[in-house]
């Protein structure tokens, strides 16, 4: 039987989520990321008890040390290596390594963002002096006849070839700046939704006020070149934006775009407010009345913010919460939890007599007790009340509960046709500050729910309080609908517009909403990455403590062949990709904007979780004034604290920067060229020419990153004169060894040198920008140089890259290596470069193959042919070898957590709650969980996985979007784990015998020297098949809601804080909770215990052993103690 090759990359670089476990503190340093090499040899002339004998351990390390001089050789020869330290090596004395300041270098990122966001802030003011000045000057005409560009119809004929009304010639042209949208940058255009008539008096006049913007557009865009967008939203529903633009309806026609429904324009037009809706589900609701009623609820729910605090409570004879989980608090309106309570309302049913004057105190009760606690928004308060009229006996609560400060403002919704309980509505909204309206088909509901933001906004009307409003990070992918308009995340200033005219001021009549987008990728530039590091990085937050831009930060999800923004992209907290930071200290500093500093051991992924990185990181943080946001530098300890400066001649410089195969960083800012038009269309390149040959004495460039290019470009031209001798100097045979060779510079020079035709390269997107990884970008150095930089010198880094290709999908194509180029200088040690080549996978094999038939001296079989399971995890070709190895201490296992990841949902539950109503199947759920759990532990393996199955995991988890009617094929938000194996370095060899029931199966393994290879060679005649697989995928982290007994009658718990991780509740909790306990636990879940923030899932035991961490990581009380019952 033939002895059988396989190669494998081992998936040894640990990935950041949670792990159950602490690390060794020797892991706090390198850890190699491993390719293993598995030969299996045929043995039977031998029977099993003997045939530990027939693999010789000197041949085995004759093979390990002949293959590893062999393919030392290769690459060191093609790469140019040992060239390229020498060069580096003779100019270290002209070199000087300068430590970095971190806490310099953050406060000056933080001010030049401030300058720049100041910039955008004067913009948005101009525009609110000039549409308040136009408004004074304007008088209303009930029968204005005006022309102007409406956004959907310009540029449109009618049949006949005349341009259609409002729809006149309107010149556009593709611009850059606009991510290259056809344009008008001369004049705005204005956009009204389906719903709004575009010749209504009111927006006819407020299009014929606001032409006055035109010129302030303009004036703004020539003073500061950077800004984007800039619009102005009306309160009457028009959207006048700048530059024009043509919009596109849907595929049924429809503008569904208003721009009072965007949050820019709620946040801006209110302050933080409390809200309770109150809505009527009595019998007299049935029908068409509770369809307007939920759209209503629905419609409310979308006017909220971050800022904002909510609940529902629904009534008929009783009261009921929606979410019983919610009982007596008031939830924090992001986006998940807005969606979470549609799904509910979506369920509501009518039945009963309606009794309005419990549900009424018990909202008062909630907003007076979060008022007192000092929670909650700590501004406006307010109660929704939705009913179709039939109330009564309501005025004995509001003498007691808000008369007569009428502290708590109240809006009704008359819903239907019938207007016999009008009064009673107008009455109760007039005498708390409130505004009535009638509701009477779906169409209205948008309007109508919109003017109590109108209501909301009058004391800072009248007041005049220009409040500056800045948005969390969106993608406003509905601004263009059907246009090319990138995903990119972005943030809004915008401020209020109100009537300054006299005879209305005391009315608070608010105008509308200006604002302007900022680019988050525009805002990053202003922190270097040359200057950060290989590993270092930026990230900014706002107070909430929400991400606004961190480059593990991924937006978006793949479905099918389309990129989709996932659905909570835009909540993804600080906490859950800085997730070391298990006290929350970093967070909580952040969000308080102070400066300050910490040191985390950090655990940093690589290759889509493949791999990892142990790192010591030192983090750097403070404000940026006058914003809600907060600025984080992160350095790596070692190489990552210093950054290596030189000089050279200009002359010297630009010579050896005009060379065919260097590239520059295209992402990195170099000279400004976003600002003047004439600049837009320079490369990188071309713009340093021309200012250091002084063509264009007008660009601005990074002299200190202009100086490191010269220098590298000086250092590093030698490698091209090297490559191309290699060339010619390859024969037509080993023309299938290297592809190409390559190098980068910590300045973001990029060399590149083909052996091979074009059309034979193997992998083409390789150091192309559709290989992200490979090239350098804003967020990150290329993976070869960041795994090169962890290894030390002389030392190659293998990694195989798999196929992109329909018919070999993730099949591994070619072999990258890579080595760091290290610098000292008075004992200080930066990084200068990294260099590489790329190979043809069928050259290693020959060269692996030519290696074991080295057999030497010592009698043993020696291979004769081969079959390859190249790519292939070594856990799911040999589980039994992986097994030993993992058990010897050859290989550790890290759990990863990703809380980005993307999940198929399973069956589920319509209603949170139910599991609790239904005491036994909590328990069969919670039983099954338990069962699942010690089975995994009986096998001493935890979850699988890796970032690749965001698109694979099932959704296990029992209260996972258990209230989303969605097909069951769309992916939903979750949290996986998923193994990631290191290497312990330590180990370079070893070997031993599986038993295998009646066999033994032997193998030795030895370790490639100057690489991250490891050789393992096996018998396969002994079956081992009683060994599972080790398999590789991500399962869904689970959480449970356990059962809770002998919980007293009466009593109260504080919890101190309450959230579940990538379920439904995440964010779903105040700073502090105290929650009642029910005479009957079965009824409500008004004790939420779970598993806390930054708590491990416990590795069960005993239903004991979970009742005991929940005990120990929850904080309670009193004496209360809840009984766990399994």
């Amino acid at each position: 039987m033939p002895g059988l090759p396989r190669f494998h990359l081992d998936t040894s670089a640990p990935h950041s989520r949670r792990p159950c476990h602490q690390w060794p503190g020797s892991w706090a340093s390198l850890q190699k990321t491993v390719v293993i090499l598995c030969l299996l040899l045929s043995s039977t002339s031998l029977s099993p008890t003997h045939a530990q004998t027939e693999i010789p351990l000197e041949t085995v390390k004759l093979w390990a040390d002949t293959f590893g001089r062999d393919l030392y050789d290769t690459v060191t020869k093609y790469s140019g290596s040992l060239l390229l330290q020498k060069k580096y090596k003779d100019v270290e004395s002209s070199l000087r390594i300068k430590e970095v300041d971190g806490l310099e270098l953050v406060r000056k990122f933080s001010e030049d963002m401030e300058t720049m966001l100041r910039r955008k802030v004067e913009a948005v003011k101009n525009l609110v002096e000039a549409a308040e000045e136009a408004d004074l000057n304007h008088e209303f005409n009930e029968s204005l006849v005006f022309n102007y560009y409406n956004s959907v119809l310009i540029n449109e004929r009618d049949e006949n070839g005349n341009y259609v009304e409002l729809g006149a010639e309107f010149v556009l042209e593709s611009n850059a700046h606009f991510s290259n949208l056809m344009v008008n940058t001369s004049i705005s255009s204005v956009q009204l939704p389906t719903n709004v008539y575009n010749k209504d008096p009111d927006i006819l006049n407020g299009v014929y006020m606001s032409e006055a913007l035109n010129t302030v557009f303009v004036e703004n865009f020539q003073r500061d070149p950077t800004l984007t967008w800039q619009y102005f939203g009306s309160s009457t529903g028009f959207f006048r934006i700048y530059p024009g633009i043509k919009w596109t309806p849907d595929e049924n026609g429809v503008i569904a775009f208003d721009c009072r429904n965007r949050g820019w324009y709620i946040q801006a037009a209110t302050s933080p407010k409390d809200i309770v809706i109150v809505v009527d589900t009595s019998g007299s609701m049935k029908g068409l009345r509770m369809t307007i009623a939920k759209h209503t609820i629905s419609t409310i729910l979308d006017t909220l913010g971050e800022n904002d605090f909510v609940n529902i409570i629904a009534y008929s004879d009783y009261i009921h919460y929606i979410e019983p989980c919610f009982k007596g608090i008031l939830v924090q309106a992001d986006r998940d939890n807005r969606e979470h309570f549609k799904q509910l309302v979506d369920e509501l049913m009518v039945k009963g007599v309606g009794v309005v004057n419990q549900a009424l105190t018990e909202a008062f009760q909630i907003l007076k007790q979060f008022q007192e606690a000092r929670q909650g928004s700590l501004c406006n308060q307010a109660i929704m009340l939705i009913t179709d009229g039939a109330v009564e006996d309501y005025e004995p609560v509001f003498e007691k509960y808000n008369w007569p400060d009428r502290k708590v403002r109240v809006f009704t919704y008359l819903i239907g046709r019938e207007v016999t309980f009008a009064d009673r509505m107008k009455w109760i909204a007039c005498n708390n500050k409130g505004y009535y309206t009638q509701i009477s088909t779906l169409a209205d509901a948008q309007e109508n729910v919109m003017e109590y933001l109108h209501v909301l906004s009058r004391p800072m009307v009248i007041n005049h309080d220009h409040d500056i409003t800045w948005t969390e990070a969106y993608m406003d992918s509905k601004l263009f609908t059907s246009q090319a308009q990138s995903l990119m995340l972005l943030t809004t200033v915008a401020m209020p517009v109100f009537s300054k005219k006299n005879e209305t001021r005391s009315h608070g009549i608010l105008l509308g909403v200006v604002g302007s987008d900022v680019a988050l990728r525009e805002l990053m530039k202003l922190a270097p990455r040359y200057k950060l590091g290989v590993h270092g990085y930026a990230f900014l937050n706002t107070n909430n403590g929400y991400i606004l831009s961190h480059p593990d930060l991924r937006p978006l999800y793949r479905d099918g062949k389309k990129l989709k923004p996932k659905p909570n992209y835009n909540s993804v907290d600080l906490s859950e990709v800085e997730w070391e930071d298990r006290a929350e200290t970093l967070r909580t500093a952040m969000i308080n904007g102070e400066t300050g500093s910490l040191s985390m051991d950090v655990k940093v992924p690589l290759d889509k979780g493949k791999r990892v990185l142990f790192l010591t990181n030192d983090y750097f943080f403070t404000d940026i004034s006058d914003t809600p946001f907060s600025l984080g530098v992160v350095l790596s300890r070692g190489h990552g604290e210093y950054i290596l400066l030189g000089n050279t001649t200009v002359e010297e410089g630009l010579h050896d920067l005009l060379h065919p195969d260097l590239t520059l960083a295209s992402d990195w800012i170099y000279c400004i060229t976003d600002i003047d038009p004439d600049h837009r269309k320079l490369s990188q390149l071309e713009a340093i020419v021309r200012f250091l040959t002084g063509e264009d004495p007008d660009l601005e460039c990074d002299e200190e990153l202009v100086r490191e290019v010269l220098l590298d470009a000086v250092v590093t031209a030698p490698m091209e004169a090297y490559w191309t001798a290699m060339a010619l100097n390859t024969s037509d045979e080993s023309e299938q060894v290297v592809d190409m060779a390559f190098l980068g510079t910590r300045a973001g020079l990029l060399r590149s040198s083909l052996f091979v035709g074009s059309e034979k390269v193997s992998d083409k997107k390789f150091l192309t920008p559709e290989d992200e990884a490979s090239i350098f970008t804003m967020d990150h150095f290329p993976l070869w140089y960041r795994q090169a930089a962890e290894h030390p010198a002389g030392s190659f880094v293998f990694n195989l890259r798999s196929a992109e290709a329909p018919e070999s999908p993730g099949q591994p194509m070619v072999v990258t290596a890579s080595t760091a180029v290290a610098v000292t200088v008075d004992k200080k040690t930066a990084i200068a470069a990294a260099v590489g080549v790329q190979m043809r996978l069928e050259f290693l094999q020959r060269t692996f193959w030519a290696a074991t038939r080295q057999c030497g001296t010592v009698e043993g079989p020696c291979p004769e042919s081969c079959q390859d399971s190249m790519g292939r995890f070594l856990g799911e070709v040999d589980g039994a070898l992986m097994t030993q190895l993992l058990s010897m201490g050859v290989f550790s296992q890290v759990t990863m957590y990703d809380y980005q990841a993307m999940c198929k949902p399973s069956n589920h539950h319509h209603s949170a709650a139910r599991p609790l109503v239904s005491p036994i199947s909590a328990l069969l759920t919670a039983t099954r969980w338990l069962v699942n759990e010690l089975l995994l532990l009986l096998l001493e393996w935890s979850a699988w996985g890796s970032w690749r199955a965001d698109s694979k995991a099932e959704a296990k988890a029992v209260f996972h979007q258990s209230h989303k009617h969605k097909k069951q094929d769309m992916l939903q938000p979750c949290d996986t784990q998923y193994p990631v194996f290191v290497h312990q370095t330590a180990i370079q060899e070893t070997n031993g015998a599986i038993e295998c029931g009646a066999c033994q199966k032997i193998f030795v393994m030895q370790q490639i020297p100057s690489s991250n290879l490891l050789l393992l060679v096996t018998d396969p005649t002994c079956d081992c098949s009683i060994f599972p697989l080790i398999l590789q995928e991500a399962t869904e982290v689970k959480y449970i809601l356990p059962i809770l007994h002998d919980m007293p009658a009466e009593g109260r718990v504080e919890v101190k804080e309450m959230s579940l991780r990538g379920s439904d509740f995440e964010k779903m909790r105040p700073a502090s909770l105290t929650v009642s306990i029910p005479p009957s636990p079965t009824e409500h879940c008004d004790l939420f215990s779970s598993l806390p923030p930054h708590s491990d899932p416990p590795p069960l035991g005993a239903a004991s052993d979970l009742r005991s961490h929940l005990q120990d990581s929850w904080s309670h009380q009193g004496e209360f103690l809840p009984e766990l019952s399994l």
